[in-house]
């Protein structure tokens, strides 16, 4: 009879492991967060709870006797400016790893880190290969560093996601999504642009798949977790076609650098645009993970583009403001 404890259960993957738990028959669940649910029925599973608050995280995790963790919290803008921004990951996970150490009761934890811990550019080398490109990728590369000098007694996985998309995502909605329901959005031309995505439905399953292999399968490995590389155009088609029943505009990739240098002037005198130079770039760079590993042991994706689009529109329609 396992106890679930989930941490950041309020937010985007936090949300959908609470929702996918309780459909699996799951009762004995705790979620903690700063913020409460998103979702009323998961209220009465929530306990408010800061993980840099190392003597509360401690009560609360020996009070409730927690045999599974599934450590989602964490800060995952872009916005910070020093690693100190960040600090709720990396000293979060340094608490949630000294709380681990002084409960026994815990036989699993699943770690969530990032693929920003490796940039774009060429695939990893080894799980020990970090190249952040971020602050916020910088401060997921301490947070695992904490994890393996800690020689946890239980097993212990961690995981990277890729760029994960799904019902109650924080920003696509009124970022990408309107954009494209609004007609605003233009692909830039030229060769494809190939990168890693994951469906949260597939996420939230191989956490889970993760959460119930045999340890010798998972313990002390690392995994990103997510679908196989995708040409963007592909992607993106597919939910402008989800949308709005046509195809994105393609734009030759000259006139999409040329619009970025005028947003360059324009945000340098002060003003908005859409467009700049580190956009551009960031448009039009590949963004690949290595997924071999995760289909081998964990299984391939079961849910398909398609499947996950329709879902993900069906929850778009349902929200008012997004929709009008």
């Amino acid at each position: 009879m396992s106890k679930i404890l989930v941490t950041g259960s309020s937010g985007f993957i936090g949300t959908n492991m609470i929702e996918y738990l309780l459909k699996r028959g799951h009762t004995k669940l705790l979620g903690l967060d700063v913020h409460p649910p998103k979702v009323h029925d998961h209220r009465h599973l929530w306990t408010q709870c800061d993980l840099l608050d190392k003597e509360h995280l401690c009560r609360v995790v020996r009070d409730f006797g927690a045999t599974h963790i599934i450590h989602l919290a964490g800060r995952t803008d872009m916005e910070g400016k020093s690693v100190n921004d960040y600090a709720a990951n990396h000293i979060g996970t340094e608490n949630m790893v000294a709380v681990i150490r002084n409960a026994p009761s815990v036989e699993r934890v699943i770690f969530t880190s990032s693929q920003f811990v490796v940039g774009p550019g060429k695939l990893p080398s080894s799980e020990f290969d970090f190249r952040p490109h971020t602050i916020y990728g910088q401060s997921k590369v301490l947070s695992e560093q904490v994890i393996r000098k800690a020689e946890l007694p239980c097993c212990w996985t961690i995981v990277r996601p890729t760029n994960v998309w799904g019902k109650w995502h924080p920003r696509y909605p009124y970022e990408f999504w309107r954009v494209l329901k609004q007609g605003r959005y233009f692909h830039p031309g030229g060769k494809g642009i190939i990168r890693s995505y994951a469906y949260i439905g597939n996420v939230i399953e191989q956490l889970y798949t993760i959460l119930n292999s045999p340890p010798d399968k998972v313990n002390r490995e690392v995994f990103y977790v997510g679908d196989a590389p995708i040409d963007l155009l592909d992607w993106t088609n597919a939910f402008s076609m989800g949308l709005v029943g046509k195809p994105v505009r393609v734009v030759p990739r000259s006139v999409v650098r040329a619009i970025a240098k005028v947003g360059d002037g324009i945000i340098a005198a002060g003003g908005k645009f859409p467009i700049f130079t580190s956009r551009y770039r960031s448009m039009t760079q590949d963004y690949v993970t290595p997924m071999d590993k995760t289909f081998e042991r964990l299984g391939n994706p079961r849910i398909g583009l398609a499947e996950g689009i329709k879902e993900t529109v069906s929850w778009l329609r349902s929200q008012g403001e997004f929709w009008r």
